[in-house]
């Protein structure tokens, strides 16, 4: 099974098959949740190495969701489990493994700030590999969004090893977005959650035992730590973010992801006590201008112009 996508004009706003409310709802707390994941696995990765500590999450997430779903209909033939598994090593083994190295030389912040420069490098994708064409205002929403980010974090950035780690991760959020979008609607959402998981976190074990010396300190805040960043921030939020990509356009969903550095702040506010400055608010202002920028329809054209996805 493969997917063409042909775009015969402008890629004004591709519907969301979900109700709008449920939509917004969804995408908050999807959002919320990954925000979190970020102070929280700081707190993790006082006990145990970054690739050893991703790995384990996913593992026990995709280990304990493939337990729930063993009656379920599983995909057949090499090339599904290949798709799923080049899922798993961009979306789980790519992205956090690279957000989370990218720690030993930049903050958490930063590294949340690129992270999720991932909205503007997926309609980047989109227009080049998709021939989309996105309106001016798509793209000043996205940079907008970028810089209510910078706002948010404080404009404290810096150009290390970590920074371009860092980035490596966010080139994978977009092209995880791309194939779950390609490939997606061919499997189950709670089946292409758990086996994508649990490839991802096999390739960050081993490079956890190629490149660190592993080990994990076993307390109360490290076990809780473990078992959120697995319930929570894993089998959760990676449902609610494959449901949402399979049910909307990819590029209007991750402009929302700028939301998730900005409840990041917030929630490293309350977990790790950081203070909140004033640039928070502006940043968050900021945000909320470029995601009504890349999603506003057009005064002048009422109707969608949608790409034609056709199964081979």
């Amino acid at each position: 099974m493969s997917a063409t996508i042909h775009n015969p004009a402008r890629a004004e706003r591709v519907p969301t098959s979900l109700n709008p409310v449920k939509y917004i709802i969804l995408i908050i707390v999807t959002t919320l949740i990954m925000g979190t994941s970020f102070p929280v696995g700081k707190i993790g990765l006082s006990y145990a190495p970054p690739f050893l500590l991703m790995g384990l999450r996913y593992i026990l997430a995709g280990g304990l969701m493939a337990l729930a779903l063993r009656k379920q209909r599983l995909p057949r033939g090499w090339r599904a489990w290949g798709r799923i598994v080049l899922i798993g090593l961009f979306q789980s083994a790519g992205v956090m493994g690279c957000a989370y190295y990218s720690m030993n030389w930049i903050s958490s912040g930063e590294s949340a700030i690129i992270t999720f420069t991932n909205p503007l490098i997926v309609i980047v994708l989109s227009a080049l590999l998709y021939n989309l064409r996105y309106r001016l205002s798509q793209w000043i929403g996205v940079i907008v969004g970028f810089v209510g980010i910078l706002f948010t974090f404080g404009w404290h950035m810096s150009f290390t090893p970590g920074t371009w780690i860092g980035f490596g991760g966010a080139i994978s959020f977009a092209v995880s977005t791309l194939l779950i979008k390609r490939w997606g609607n061919g499997y189950d959402t709670f089946v292409l959650t758990a086996y994508q998981m649990l490839a991802g976190g096999v390739a960050l074990l081993l490079l956890s035992l190629w490149t660190e010396q592993p080990h994990f300190t076993v307390t109360t805040v490290s076990i809780i730590s473990l078992l959120y960043l697995t319930l929570i921030c894993s089998i959760l939020q990676f449902s609610l973010w494959f449901y949402l990509l399979q049910h909307s356009d990819p590029a209007q969903t991750s402009s929302y992801l700028f939301l998730a550095p900005f409840f990041g702040v917030l929630s490293s506010w309350v977990l790790l006590g950081e203070e909140v400055q004033w640039f928070v608010g502006a940043g968050g202002v900021l945000i909320g201008v470029g995601i009504y920028l890349v999603n506003r329809r057009s005064a002048k054209k009422k109707q969608d112009v949608s790409p034609t996805v056709t199964s081979l």
